[in-house]
């Protein structure tokens, strides 16, 4: 084992069978996601919140409770620590603390979202394990995230998304190599279509969930974000869910931390935020079931959590209902209104999925299911430069007399 590598198997995530480390996976036999297992004592004696101090300031810092075994795999395009911004105007205009709403803006991710965090150890991983063709389902950002990086790596890659995903997205996706295609189909029969030509195609599965690492990426959210605040967690945190990679992720993180020794036994309550017109996890929080049904006609303008089916539903529920957390829904209007709040307010741009977690807090603050002084983590997946804006601005007509009074 090769030193700061401390992987010793894989499990189920329903079943708890084990699987050996260092080999190709996709799913369990069950057909559910595997999670990654670390030696967590010897962790605990190889390195201490200290060692931090010295290392790079990025999602690859602690090294000890991520995947990789070989530094020399890793596929990166400076995948920066994202800041913690501030809301104290915001916060007290929604008639709670000052210090009460914080945004972590993944947006400043290479690719402009949080995506990156997971395929960058998901394409390094593949890197680690000899594979070279990757296709994925996507509504965006994910497709992009994945063509860059395996581009980077001198990997193939092809992506196939719904035909209604934002043009930007697509367009950045085929600018950074891979082949993309418009399905006539929402992200699941994107899906099916990556399932169905395995064999004929020859490329590897890497929708959500259906390889071990893409959750180890996104872990590293939780991992950044108890060190920026001091080795503690908030008190909740909203996190906008389609496929719930992020939410899982961090779940795990806080659990391996805590059983480290670096943080104590608080946690923090995991909110899953998804729109009206898909709602799938909410819908099955709500009844109190293990699994979430197909959502019928899934529709929202916040693409990235257009997500009708997750094959780790019941990860995401368990990690919101073991955290004392819930789940819910918002509105179009409300994400809509949430968003303008913030850019207008605060000058913080969400995108919209972003915009869901702020109008998730407003709805959770207004029925007393948070309180005015907890401290929100709430989670900006993407740059909101990459969504459509609103139209904007007046004209000034340089030959006539410009009355100043307008700007009083």
């Amino acid at each position: 084992m090769s030193k700061g590598y401390f992987v010793t198997h894989l499990v189920c995530g329903l079943t708890g069978k084990e699987y050996p480390a260092r080999q190709i996976h996709e799913l369990s036999e069950a057909g559910r996601p595997l999670l990654v297992k670390y030696d967590l004592e010897a962790i605990k004696k190889a390195v201490k919140k200290e060692d931090m101090i010295g290392r790079a300031p990025d999602m690859w810092r602690l090294r000890e409770l991520l995947p990789y075994e070989d530094p020399a795999n890793v596929i990166s395009l400076g995948e920066t620590m994202t800041p913690l911004l501030d809301c104290p105007r915001l916060s007290e205009q929604y008639g709670a603390s000052p210090e009460a709403i914080i945004v972590k803006d993944e947006g400043r991710l290479p690719t402009g979202s949080f995506k990156a965090r997971g395929l960058a150890m998901a394409v390094s991983m593949a890197n680690e394990l000899g594979i070279k063709r990757i296709a994925m389902p996507t509504n965006g950002n994910a497709g992009a995230a994945l063509s860059a990086y395996c581009t980077r790596g001198g990997m193939e890659s092809f992506v196939f998304c719904p035909d209604d995903t934002p043009e930007m997205n697509i367009r950045e996706t085929a600018l950074q190599g891979s082949d993309v295609y418009r399905v006539n189909g929402l992200i699941n029969e994107c899906g099916k279509i990556v399932f169905d030509g395995k064999e004929a195609a020859n490329w590897f599965d890497f929708s959500t969930l259906k390889e071990p690492y893409r959750i180890e990426g996104k872990k590293t959210m939780g991992l950044e974000l108890a060190e920026q605040m001091g080795w503690d967690v908030p008190d909740v945190i909203f996190y906008p869910t389609g496929g719930g990679t992020g939410l899982i992720g961090m779940w795990k993180a806080f659990q391996e931390l805590r059983d480290i020794g670096w943080i104590g036994d608080k946690m923090p309550r995991m909110v899953a935020v998804q729109a009206d017109g898909c709602a799938p996890i909410v819908k099955a929080f709500d009844e109190g079931t293990q699994h979430a049904e197909l959502w019928q006609d899934a529709s929202t303008h916040a693409a990235g959590i257009r997500v009708p089916v997750a094959v780790g539903d019941f990860l995401i529920l368990e990690a919101v209902r073991d955290s004392g957390g819930f789940a819910m829904a918002v509105s179009e209007e409300q994400i809509k209104q949430a968003r303008l709040d913030c850019g207008q307010v605060e000058g913080v741009h969400l995108c919209p999925e972003g915009a869901a977690t702020l109008a998730a807090y407003k709805k959770a603050l207004d029925s007393g299911m948070i309180k005015k002084t907890d401290r929100a983590v709430l989670f900006n997946c993407g740059s909101g430069l990459k969504y459509p804006l609103p139209e904007a601005g007046g004209t000034i007509d340089k030959t006539q007399p410009i009355d100043y009074s307008q700007f009083k």
